[in-house]
């Protein structure tokens, strides 16, 4: 029972143990692994940054006009069906010289008329970030950005308008994450683009990326990540409706989000999440998931249309020096743009996997009903006994959380009921073992010099009932003495008397013994 109260705190989250969050953690990357359907989903497309992009078009970031010119390719000539950037465009584009020609002109040459005429047509040409940002206007272009949570809040570029206010969230006591800071795009992009989200993942204790907060909370504001925003502007820009358990009684005793709920035309669609609003990240493989082109050759428009036409395409980065590898349940340097792929997949399938709130009592159900059974009976049973129901109930539980995950799409931790039902039998075994045995040890050497071994043997399972004290018993006594012993002795040399005796109370001690009788003693001529 003690030890059962034990993995019952941590499961009601009264405190936590570290070993049984990284044993979940492990549990949870294997399963996950065991039942990705692989392939590669040909709906959406990564615009990869390559080193063979790079050693194109030069280092990072690119001029605006590139941009607007990969904009203009991917909309006019493949007819992508959406763009979504998982980079920031933070800095304005000062490539072409513009701002040293109007630098000239203020100073200089501001009273050289044809040098302000000529400087007045070229404006247009050398505003990169105005070319860009119209490339974008009109567009279902997505802009990507990130928030931060440095001891000083710093910012730097304009943020989208919130998708959600507080209203829909009052009166829930809810974990969502917060921000103080971000780092976003230039506002003339932002005011251009059809919508932003934020592309950053919680990364769990172990390092790993596991989960994405579809919808974060900044100075009151809530904002969506870059793959809810992609989704929500394909399918026509619904609002996001939070769910929670059923209306009424229930809901106020209730207060876990389980779900942000998207209205179309066509139906609605539920995307899972927990009690911070975070979504847990539907690999559908290791990397190349995806089909990965290399951004170069959509900016010179070398690929096929069909590669590209009517797909989801999000631009990012494999390569290491840009720095957006994670380390991820299904590899150690998995691109961050993939990330966001198999989000979009997992949302548009439905097969994200749910986690909800009320799986705290489920587990804390689970541990309670197994902690019982096996601390009411594993004392009553024999070892081999023992031994087949823990590993019985052992296999009932995991098969009930595989169950759970892959018909039901349901996450419920498991480490902590496996942990208590392998807890609750090494000590069962353990105590049969130093205790039991201690009892045998002393039944042994109480009556071992008397009493045959199966008797001792029979005795140790019991030994509350044996003792030294007297008691009254019906007993057969056998006395068996040797006729004419003397003189035999004497007609015999010492080693063939020795041999014969010992023949003649060895046969005599196994009938004994066959019939479970107690040798009191061997005696000479008496």
């Amino acid at each position: 029972l003690a030890i059962g109260l034990v993995f019952l705190g941590h499961a009601g989250r009264f405190y936590q143990i570290p070993l049984v969050n990284t044993l979940d953690a492990f549990i949870y990357d294997a399963r996950l692994r065991l039942t990705m359907p692989g392939g590669v989903d040909d709906r959406i497309v990564i615009l990869d940054i390559d080193e063979k992009s790079l050693a194109e078009g030069g280092r990072w970031p690119w001029g605006r006009d590139k941009m607007a010119t990969l904009l203009d390719q991917l909309f006019d000539k493949y007819g992508v069906a959406v763009l979504g950037f998982d980079v920031v465009f933070a800095e304005p584009d000062g490539s072409s010289g513009l701002r040293s020609l109007e630098a000239l002109a203020k100073k200089e040459l501001k009273d050289d008329g044809a040098y302000q005429n000529a400087l007045r047509g070229l404006r247009t040409t050398l505003d990169y970030d105005r070319r860009f940002a119209e490339s974008m206007s009109k567009r279902p272009v997505v802009l990507g950005y990130y928030f931060t949570n440095f001891s000083e809040a710093r910012v730097s570029g304009k943020l989208p308008d919130p998708v959600l206010s507080s209203g829909p969230f009052k009166g829930r006591n809810l974990a969502l994450t917060s921000w103080n800071g971000y780092g976003a795009n230039l506002p003339e992009y932002q005011a251009n683009a059809a919508s932003a989200g934020h592309f950053v993942p919680l990364v769990d204790f172990d390092g790993i990326s596991r989960r994405v907060p579809m919808v974060v909370e900044y100075q009151g504001g809530y904002y969506e990540a870059l793959s809810l925003a992609m989704v929500r502007l394909l399918l026509g820009m619904p609002s996001i409706t939070p769910g929670y358990a059923d209306d009424g009684a229930s809901s106020r005793d209730y207060a876990g989000l389980e779900w942000l709920e998207l209205t179309t035309p066509r139906g609605s669609v539920r995307i899972p999440v927990d009690e911070s609003a975070a979504t847990l990240i539907p690999y559908r493989g290791g990397q190349g998931s995806f089909r990965y082109l290399s951004i170069s050759d959509a900016l010179h428009g070398r690929l096929p249309v069909e590669a590209l036409k009517g797909k989801i395409v999000v631009v990012g980065t494999t390569t290491p020096g840009l720095m957006d590898l994670r380390a991820t349940p299904v590899g150690a340097t998995y691109p961050g743009v993939e990330i966001h792929a198999n989000l979009i997949a997992g949302m548009l399938d439905g097969s994200i996997k749910l986690k909800p709130a009320y799986v705290l009592g489920a587990e804390v159900l689970i541990i309670m009903l197994s902690g019982l059974l096996l601390a009411l009976l594993l004392p009553l049973f024999s070892p081999m006994r023992a031994t087949l129901l823990a590993g019985t109930v052992l296999l009932a539980v995991g098969g009930l959380n595989f169950w759970l995950w892959t018909a039901g799409g349901l996450l419920l931790p498991l480490a902590s009921s496996w942990l208590l039902i392998i807890a609750l039998y090494a000590l069962s075994m353990s105590w049969g073992y130093f205790v039991e045995s201690r009892s045998k040890r002393q039944l042994a050497g109480l009556f071992g010099q008397y009493v045959p071994p199966e008797l001792v043997e029979e005795m140790s399972r019991d030994p509350e009932n044996y003792n030294m004290e007297g008691r009254n018993e019906e007993l057969t006594v056998l006395f068996s003495d040797v006729r004419g012993f003397t003189t035999i002795s004497e007609g015999l040399d010492p080693k063939e008397l020795t041999q014969l005796m010992n023949e003649y109370l060895g046969a005599m001690t196994e009938v004994i013994r066959r019939n479970r009788g107690t040798l009191d003693k061997y005696i000479g001529d008496a």
